[in-house]
């Protein structure tokens, strides 16, 4: 009988693959297909859903992406990895809900195209903060998720320069996991920041929801910049790698004998 310890350790775990295959098709159509990365986040479904077996493809990241966010929010409010209650433990938990807000905005997305309800323009993270800004005090809202995601951004680069991140990943894992690592990390930062500002003046500087970047936006706005482009492209590219390494050798918090709150393992 598989234990919810169990359970939890392999829904992590599709977390992580569909992570993967988000960001290896990310970096793939930046680098490859200027076209499809003009589409924003569609452009990165649209391109999944033609594969063979895409929609199942489509599928498993829903759940893969839903999971995924689920354990950062454990980790944002019940502290699952220890990161603590001081400064630097806050940071890195605030940082993790900006993610997994993230995560089921991409859920969302691959829901849409994997049930063919996804129209060429949708506009869907526009449309939800055209929603919140119209209550009140929604702008506050979508400016404290800017903020969220800067302060992700800022987590993700200093895991990305200090290689901290090795500490929770098996010993069993390849030795080439902390560079691409390091490279991932550091692209996914400046594409965090990015939204974090389309956020950020959405909510508070009056820039409109139509100015709100999800993944696939906060790439394509740098296709002009030339050879940043290019290596942001291939870190996120390598950032996917490095996923599919995570879901195998990343340490997953085991639950604890109540099945409320896991523990972490190492």
């Amino acid at each position: 009988m598989v234990d919810k310890s169990e359970k939890f350790n392999w829904a992590v775990r599709v977390g992580y693959l569909s992570r993967a295959i988000l960001y290896s098709v990310l970096g793939l159509i930046a680098l490859t297909s200027a076209g499809k990365i003009a589409e924003g986040t569609n452009g990165i479904f649209k391109a999944i859903e033609d594969f063979p077996a895409g929609t199942v493809i489509l599928w498993i990241m829903v759940v893969g992406l839903l999971a995924y966010a689920l354990f950062r929010f454990a980790s944002t409010f019940f502290d699952i990895e220890h990161n603590g209650s001081d400064k630097k433990g806050i940071a890195k938990r605030i940082g993790h809900a900006g993610s997994a807000i993230g995560h089921i905005a991409l859920a969302w997305s691959a829901y849409k195209f994997a049930t063919y309800e996804a129209e060429p323009s949708s506009g869907g993270a526009q449309e939800a903060a055209s929603g919140v800004l119209s209550m009140t005090l929604g702008g506050v809202v979508l400016g404290l998720l800017g903020i969220a995601f800067f302060v992700a951004a800022i987590m993700q680069a200093k895991k990305g320069i200090s290689g901290e991140f090795m500490h929770r990943i098996s010993a069993q894992a390849p030795q080439f996991t902390r560079w691409l690592g390091g490279a991932g990390y550091v692209a996914r930062a400046v594409v965090f920041a990015i939204i974090g500002w389309s956020l950020f003046k959405a909510g508070l500087m009056s820039g409109g929801a139509d100015q709100i970047k999800t993944l696939g936006d906060a790439v394509a706005s740098l296709s002009g910049e030339g050879i940043w482009f290019t290596l942001v492209a291939i870190g996120l590219l390598m950032f996917g790698l490095f996923s599919l390494i995570l879901a195998q050798y990343r340490i997953i918090p085991d639950m604890d004998v109540s099945g409320m709150k896991p523990a972490f393992r190492a």
